[in-house]
């Protein structure tokens, strides 16, 4: 007899796919989750997701291997899609037949989610409209996230909120679709599982966690935050597509800025074409984010947070933040 009724059994399709007792996800975020938080997560009956970010073919192998050591499991692992060695980190998932791949920041490119599903993972994906989720969805994804502007890290332009009430309608019946940006609470978990969504991902709620090797200084910003303090970069150059970033405003977001410009003028001059000026931002953002993740440079490194940011006031251990939010899911389904 489960200890959540209600939310397990609104829960029991995303938890069926994903293999896990409860249909609750961790945002991949680069630094943050790692083998430690991910294991955690996947432990505590959720979904943890590995974020390769930049890493190389060898360090997602050993990252993949340490998780491994550390639970026994489902967990996944995302993927960037403009990662130029896309193909070779794809074959270190499947040498180690990882159960589900998650493939964020663009439309995967030809051949990628068939590579995928040739050795039997599922394929996430993530969608900012509802033409796009439809033509994923047919060419081979498995599931979507759909993901609000009020996540952490890189974003859309429209609120959670509003996706949910897009999407949910015309694909929660016969697809699994999983809900993000802005959850820090279970009342809203509940709210969109109620919906038609068959779970939720958390990134920013998760990121302080006792398990989280987020340096000490990185979680004591969160701490102090609110949730207007997580603010969105700004596009320089119109020229130049760069997908914004939410994270709590510091002197590293003024310097983005300067960075924007600085590869704006490498355009101009022919020094770098379109696909090595996105990388060049990317490469900016992972570096950024180490500071702040590993080494505390609170004021310089990218603190990238969500806005429920507000919601993080202290550190807990997963298997905590996973009771809180399943007994408050609980309750608001149980007064309805």
């Amino acid at each position: 007899m489960t200890a959540y009724p209600k939310t397990s059994s609104l829960m029991a399709r995303g938890a069926a796919f994903l293999g896990t007792e409860y249909a609750i996800l961790c945002g991949a975020m680069s630094w943050v989750s790692e083998r430690n938080l991910v294991a955690a997560i996947s432990n505590a009956g959720g979904f943890g997701v590995i974020a390769c970010g930049a890493m190389t073919p060898e360090l997602l192998d050993a990252e993949i291997t340490g998780t491994k050591a550390l639970t026994q499991k489902p967990f996944g692992v995302n993927l960037i899609t403009m990662h130029p060695g896309l193909f070779d980190l794809i074959a270190v998932c499947a040498k180690h037949g990882v159960s589900h791949v998650v493939l964020a920041g663009g439309i995967p490119p030809k051949g990628s989610v068939e590579a995928i599903k040739a050795f039997g993972a599922k394929v996430l994906v993530f969608a900012p409209t509802l033409a796009l989720a439809k033509k994923l969805l047919r060419s081979g994804a498995d599931a979507l996230v759909i993901e609000g502007s009020e996540a952490g890290g890189h974003i859309g332009p429209v609120s959670t909120s509003v996706l949910a009430q897009e999407f949910l309608p015309s694909l929660a019946e016969d697809h699994i679709v999983f809900v993000a940006g802005g959850i820090g609470r279970g009342e809203a978990m509940a709210g969109y599982l109620e919906m038609g969504a068959c779970g939720v991902q958390l990134g920013t709620r998760f990121a302080c966690a006792t398990e989280s090797i987020a340096h000490p200084a990185f979680k004591k910003a969160f701490f102090r935050a609110n949730a207007r303090d997580a603010i969105t970069s700004v596009q320089v150059d119109a020229r130049l597509p760069v997908i914004p970033v939410r994270a709590l405003k510091n002197k590293g977001t003024e310097e983005f800025t300067a960075k924007q410009v600085e590869v704006a003028k490498m355009l101009d001059a022919g020094e770098v074409d379109m696909m090595a000026a996105q990388l060049e931002i990317e490469h900016f953002w992972a570096g950024a984010l180490r500071k702040a993740v590993i080494d505390g440079d609170v004021e310089r490194g990218s603190v990238m947070a969500g806005q429920s940011v507000g919601m993080v006031t202290q550190e807990e251990p997963v298997a905590e933040i996973f009771a809180q939010l399943l007994a408050e899911s609980e309750a608001a389904l149980s007064r309805r």
